[in-house]
């Protein structure tokens, strides 16, 4: 998501937003420990980065 998406969220949008996109990181965790190679390699990325800017929003409001 791009940081102006985030920044228009509320607090409460934005803790939602956060625990959907870790679910989503673990499970793109699980396949590539099982072996299974992921539909989008670069999805990992994007939900770290994700994460972090969600953090990072967070601590400032």
């Amino acid at each position: 998501m791009k940081i102006k998406e985030l920044q228009s969220m509320g607090k409460e949008e934005l803790e939602e937003k956060l625990v959907e996109i870790k679910k989503e990181l673990m499970k793109e965790n699980a396949q590539i420990a099982i072996g299974t190679t992921p539909k989008n390699p670069g999805q990992v990325r994007q939900f770290k980065r994700t994460i972090a800017r969600i953090n990072t929003l967070l601590r400032s409001k």
